[in-house]
């Protein structure tokens, strides 16, 4: 049997940081654990039709800061603001039982169609609303292509299209370089409820070679500051 590996979790020393950067003692660190798993599964359920591409969690002794990566940041703001307080309030009274303050930062995706979270969260939704799979698969591969991305693959595995026995159907557009360690793949896996059961719906994007760390928020920072000194100029 081959032995498979996350694309980007194989590429974290390389190319890619870890989400999450926090340092917990020994005895702390299963309760700091548990209280991250918790925030990231309710902010998946909170944010779902708000095209999340990543989710970036630091900690200090005293605060917490959250960076949201977003297809569409408004969702989440919300009204003056009030929908990021909600869930700030949320998150400090459930999960940090208030001993700990949470600032949230929400950040714009650029170009979605080049975020394999996105891509797949959208292919998901689409399956979901009955639409033909390989109809969906085709027009993804066309919007992702047509982003500027060097390559695209996309498998979905189930009862596809309610059929009785499950099945898996891939297919892939352009260059898809899985080996190479210097190969920025985007990678997703996203899970459609029908109601024939579930249907997984995996996503490889791949944006060509990268030869130094790349982080996410880290540029949207640098992007946003840019943009405000030259307002101020």
């Amino acid at each position: 049997m081959s032995h498979k590996v996350h694309p980007v979790i194989h590429r974290i020393p390389v190319i890619h940081t870890w989400d999450s950067k926090w340092f917990a003692r020994k005895q702390q660190l299963p309760k700091v654990l548990e209280q991250e798993v918790k925030i990231r599964e309710y902010l998946g359920k909170k944010l779902k039709d708000a095209g999340v591409d990543a989710i970036s969690i630091e900690r200090t002794a005293k605060d917490v800061s959250i960076n949201i990566l977003a297809a569409k940041p408004g969702f989440i703001i919300g009204r003056s603001g009030e929908g990021l307080e909600k869930i700030r309030k949320d998150i400090e009274k459930n999960y940090l039982q208030f001993k700990s303050k949470v600032k949230l930062n929400v950040m714009a995706v650029r170009q979605p169609a080049l975020s394999a979270q996105i891509v797949a969260q959208n292919a998901a939704s689409e399956i979901e609303r009955r639409m033909p799979f390989r109809r969906v698969m085709k027009q993804t591969i066309e919007k992702v292509m047509a982003a500027g991305a060097k390559g695209v693959k996309i498998k979905m595995a189930g009862r596809l299209n309610g059929v009785e026995i499950a099945r898996r159907e891939v297919l892939n557009a352009g260059k898809m370089s899985l080996i190479t360690f210097r190969s920025d793949v985007d990678y997703a896996f996203v899970e459609a409820q029908t109601l024939y059961g579930k249907i997984g719906v995996k996503v490889w994007i791949y944006h060509g070679e990268s030869f130094s760390i790349k982080d996410k928020f880290e540029k949207k920072e640098e992007v946003k500051n840019a943009e405000t000194k030259k307002f101020r100029n």
